[in-house]
């Protein structure tokens, strides 16, 4: 399924991509917007208006089917457009085709339908901006003379009723207790100051200012002294949740009865060839997907709300909580501390906000449960109550739940196969969250009879193949898929082509991505995994191998440069202790001064002297013929002026 948003983008477009595959991207989009407008007009010349999304899945859904001859490899000439526009503009005017009001029904739901936490944003964006220039006016204003000041002080208890929804501005009584409210808090004469501060804090005053007001407002309700014109939101979702719960409840067993009653009947027609023959004009299968498609809706409407009634529960219990709190706290004091009361007083107002999220949002869905029982008006005309008492004749309607009794202890025998993986409740821990294919139907059945829906039986096992999960409504259903699985998983895709409807209701979203819900988009690839028990231990050495961790490093240079000063100045210092007669002998003292050490000094310039080395020769030691030894001495040293 697509939203109109998404026709302006060929990425995105519901259209298949032989429309644009050999074009240029504008001339695409021209093509693509020019069937869509031409297949509207031919809608609306035949008194059937319908929307574009409508029409662009229409297209993809002719396209898809292999009965209509469109070749998806092949850019589609003039012929072919006006082959395909017939085919739409007939499948459309076919008011009497299950299948068509059921493909409505899925389009009209994504368009309308979203979750809880989309919703609520997007619902406090629309209020925003339609406060934004209501807030503007006050925040943009620079009045200065009394007369606009007072204009502006109105303009403030305005946009306070605004916001709070507490109330219309115009009722007398209304402005005047808010007013008083307004006054306790933020006097006019502060007016002045407020004034002077920028836009975002004034702002930011005024949701404060809002949000007190409220609280002070809902108190004195709660007190029997005020609360003009304040609905009693508790009360009313007390009576709303439990009456639209039981309507739910009561279109969801008629939708469920009808489905049994549907499927009983073509288990029937399976068995009697001949009574198929008779029963192919009424499309039963076509009406049971309708059914089944509806219940699903009913099914996730109704799990919203009851996520409703829980949060309004839980808010309830707080709201009296606040209250109490709120009466201790004043009692019968003239004058109570602002930082005791106010946070209360928002607390309050938040809790109301809630109220009034919860209560808006269950009016949206129940709205779009009373729209979707338009899409099932073609069931009394084909299935009269007539018609349908002679089809069971003689036969046994089954529901779900017997169905899956009957087969309840005929498990599937994992050993059976060894390169396939089966899942049981008792060996996997999130076995309920798993997301199982064909939201849940048995794949072999619906494979092997031409599209009959029986819902699968997660207790007899369930099959893990390529990392999706299929359940099967018996043991020798499972068996036989098991056996081919790639074989049936190819003939549902093939069904899924013929009737376009089957797309959404059995979320064959990745084999066809261009018909994903756009509600879905972003849960296509989330899947839960599952957590298989088992027996398990293992045992590893503590720190086999040694530390290779330095402790003194330090990437930071502005840290070392710390460090380098803290130990440059600690030079300078000196520990000092003293020691009084009352501490004396009690603890040790120390004082830790610097050791001396050597220094020494060096001058700007080098400089040396040097002395001639003395050499003395003395000739004649040895003696000679003479009996009397006569020395000479020889003075060999240099002058100073040669050395």
């Amino acid at each position: 399924m697509c939203r109109k948003d998404d026709l302006d983008d060929p990425s995105k477009n519901c259209l298949p991509r032989v429309y644009y595959k050999r074009m240029p991207p504008t001339q695409a989009e021209s093509v693509i917007k020019n069937i869509i407008r031409e297949i509207g007009q031919e809608c609306a010349a035949h008194g059937e208006i319908v929307s574009e999304t409508l029409v662009a899945f229409m297209v993809k859904a002719v396209v898809l089917d292999p009965s209509n001859g469109f070749n998806m490899d092949r850019t589609l000439i003039k012929s072919d457009v006006q082959k395909l526009v017939k085919h739409c503009v007939t499948r459309l005017l076919d008011n009497k085709n299950p299948s068509l009001d059921t493909i409505k029904m899925q389009v009209y739901f994504d368009m309308n339908y979203t979750s809880r936490e989309e919703f609520l944003e997007e619902h406090h964006r629309v209020l925003e901006s339609r406060l934004g220039s209501v807030m503007r006016e006050i925040t943009d204003n620079r009045a200065c003379a009394r007369e606009e000041l007072e204009s502006l002080y109105r303009k403030i208890v305005s946009y306070v009723l605004l916001r709070s929804g507490l109330g219309s501005p115009t009722d007398i009584k209304i402005v005047r207790e808010a007013t008083a409210a307004l006054q306790s808090v933020f006097p006019q004469a502060e007016l002045g100051t407020f004034l002077t501060l920028s836009k975002k804090d004034k702002e930011r005053q005024l949701k404060e200012l809002t949000m007190i007001v409220t609280g002070i407002r809902l108190f004195n309700r709660d007190c029997g002294k005020g609360g003009e014109g304040i609905d009693d939101l508790p009360a009313i979702l007390h009576e709303a949740i439990p009456a639209t719960t039981q309507h739910i409840d009561s279109q969801l067993q008629i939708s469920q009865e009808q489905a049994y009653r549907y499927t009983a009947i073509l288990e029937k027609v399976r068995q009697n060839p001949l009574m198929s023959v008779q029963l192919q004009p009424y499309m039963l299968k076509e009406a049971l997907y309708n059914v089944r498609q509806y219940e699903i809706f009913l099914q996730i409407i109704l799990s919203d709300i009851i996520t409703c009634a829980q949060e309004v529960e839980m808010m309830i219990k707080k709201l009296g909580a606040q209250l109490e709190q709120l009466k201790m706290i004043v009692k019968s004091k003239t004058a109570v501390p602002t930082s005791q009361v106010f946070p209360i007083f928002i607390a309050l107002s938040n809790l109301w906000t809630s109220f009034q999220d919860e209560t808006v949002l269950i009016s949206v869905l129940s709205n779009l449960t009373s729209h979707l029982e338009a899409f099932l008006g073609a069931h009394e005309l084909l299935f009269p109550e007539k018609v349908l008492r002679g089809l069971l004749d003689g036969v046994t309607v089954k529901t779900d739940v017997c169905r899956m009794r009957e087969q309840m202890e005929d498990r599937v025998n994992a050993e059976d196969f060894r390169k396939l993986e089966w899942l049981f409740p008792e060996t996997t821990a999130n076995f309920d969250k798993l997301l199982l294919q064909y939201r849940g139907f048995c794949a072999y059945t619906f494979a092997t009879t031409d599209g009959l829906l029986l819902p699968g039986n997660s207790a007899i096992g369930i099959l893990k193949y390529k990392d999706k999960y299929y359940t099967f409504n018996s043991r020798d259903a499972a068996y036989s898929f098991a056996e081919n699985p790639e074989n049936y998983i190819n003939l549902i895709t093939e069904k899924a082509k013929k009737n376009a409807e089957l797309i959404q209701l059995l979320e064959l979203h990745q084999q066809f991505e261009t018909l994903i819900p756009y509600s879905q988009v972003k849960d296509v690839d989330k899947h839960i995994k599952p957590i298989t028990k088992c027996e398990s231990g293992t045992q590893t050495d503590t720190h086999i191998l040694p530390p290779t961790i330095v402790r003194s490093y330090e990437w930071n240079e502005w840290e070392l440069r710390r460090k380098a000063i803290k130990l440059a100045n600690l030079r300078q210092k000196v520990t000092h202790s003293v020691q009084t007669d009352l501490s004396h002998m009690r603890r040790e003292n120390g004082s830790q001064v610097y050791s001396s050490k050597d220094a020494s000094t060096q001058s700007m310039k080098e400089g040396s002297t040097r002395v001639p080395r003395p050499q003395v020769y003395i000739a004649g030691l040895r003696g000679g013929r003479a009996k009397t030894t006569c020395g000479v001495k020889v003075n060999l040293t240099r002058a100073i002026d040669e050395t």
